[in-house]
């Protein structure tokens, strides 16, 4: 903790030895199958945490043309990018086919219109995976749902038909395989069985079109422990890709990919803030903070829960609403959250952080975006 204080916060403390851990858990439980691995590069783009990540030799999952041109400069290889989204723009469409990346993950048939287009502009063939929404409840909040029925997100099941029939008149794509994702910070495994289930009647389906494709992806979603982060460092990898070892019948030669961003980046990130105030209020005490949902808006969009601990104090707990400086009244970290006696300097962590944290920082109020530190290098 000492090392803090003389850095100006609030900023991004990232331990570069627990992600090093994490990454290697991940290719070792999916390499037992030989099942390949895409990192989901929204969760944390920082460019040290990509070229980390990178040196693994896994792939990357990106879901914008920003995130493309980031993963190839950390040095991620094109023929390992999926390219997901449900609004490809054309020019980053165009910048998915200049690299020649691995394949787009497409999510309507108007998008399999434009990318043929571009491509036949280019004199080149996409490579397709029909990302189809299973409707499947993933139990988790609705903001992070994306695989039901009232979801933006991929091709309806009662439409795959109508794409599928469309394909032959598009020439300059090829389809190569099928994506799924049902949603992010799921925590029960049971979903994920659930897709399993659903993908094998789809796959029966297509394969009386006489469909077979060569790999299927089943996205993301695995949730990390953000009430314990210190008992579980690492989320329970092995189980998870058991799920689909078990539940799911691949065809002869089938490839099997995933796209992890949260369970990677998700535990070895904590935001680090400084007590501005201690503030009576008329029944409570509030902390207020130097850093605010311009640096980690998790909980004030989704009600999320982050561990708080306060590195300075070793006192008796008090109990506080945990707030930041921004002019809005959903700028709170956590509400009646037991702490070491808080006091104006103290040094805060808001654990697991590392997901949606740093690459969702925004400028409101005009403020300074945060700095990143890593253990490797303090």
């Amino acid at each position: 903790m000492e090392k803090f204080k003389s850095l100006r916060t609030p900023f991004y403390f990232y331990d570069t030895e627990l992600l090093r851990k994490t990454i290697q858990a991940v290719v070792t439980e999916a390499s037992r199958y030989d099942y390949h691995i895409h990192y989901a590069v929204k969760a944390n783009a920082n460019p040290q945490i990509l070229s980390i990540i990178r040196e693994q030799g896994i792939g990357a999952d990106c879901v914008s043309g920003g995130e493309i041109e980031a993963a190839l400069n950390a040095g991620f290889s094109a023929d390992k990018i999926v390219f997901a989204g449900v609004g490809k723009a054309d020019w980053e469409i165009n910048l998915a086919l200049e690299n020649d990346i691995f394949c787009f993950n497409a999510e309507s048939l108007p998008e399999l219109e434009v990318i043929n287009e571009l491509a036949a502009l280019q004199g080149k063939t996409a490579r397709i995976a029909l990302r189809i929404n299973p409707d499947v409840n993933a139990h988790t909040h609705h903001h992070i749902t994306t695989g039901t029925k009232e979801d933006k997100f991929g091709i309806d099941l009662k439409h795959l038909d109508t794409v599928l029939d469309s394909i032959p008149s598009l020439p300059y794509i090829r389809l190569i395989g099928v994506h799924f994702h049902i949603g992010s910070a799921i925590s029960e495994l049971e979903p994920f069985r659930q897709l399993c289930i659903r993908l094998n009647e789809i796959q029966q389906a297509l394969a009386k079109r006489g469909v077979l494709v060569p790999h299927i992806n089943f996205g993301g979603g695995l949730n990390i422990d953000y009430n314990d982060p210190e008992g579980h460092p690492i989320p329970d990898f092995k189980s998870y890709f058991e799920v689909f070892r078990t539940h799911f019948r691949p065809y002869p030669g089938q490839q099997i990919h995933f796209e992890p961003g949260r369970s990677i980046v998700g535990q070895c990130g904590s935001l680090i803030s400084k007590v501005l105030y201690v503030k009576e209020g008329g029944e409570k005490k509030f902390v207020v903070l130097d850093a605010g949902f311009t640096e980690l808006i998790r909980p004030a969009l989704y009600d999320a829960y982050h561990t708080i601990e306060n590195l300075t104090s070793c006192e008796p707990e008090e109990v506080y609403d945990v707030v930041g400086p921004i002019c809005e009244s959903s700028d709170c970290f956590g509400k009646q959250i037991s702490l070491n006696r808080v006091r104006r300097g103290d040094i805060i962590a808001i654990r697991s952080a590392g997901a949606y944290g740093e690459i969702m920082a925004s400028q409101y109020n005009c403020r300074r975006l945060p700095l990143a530190y890593f253990s490797e290098t303090l």
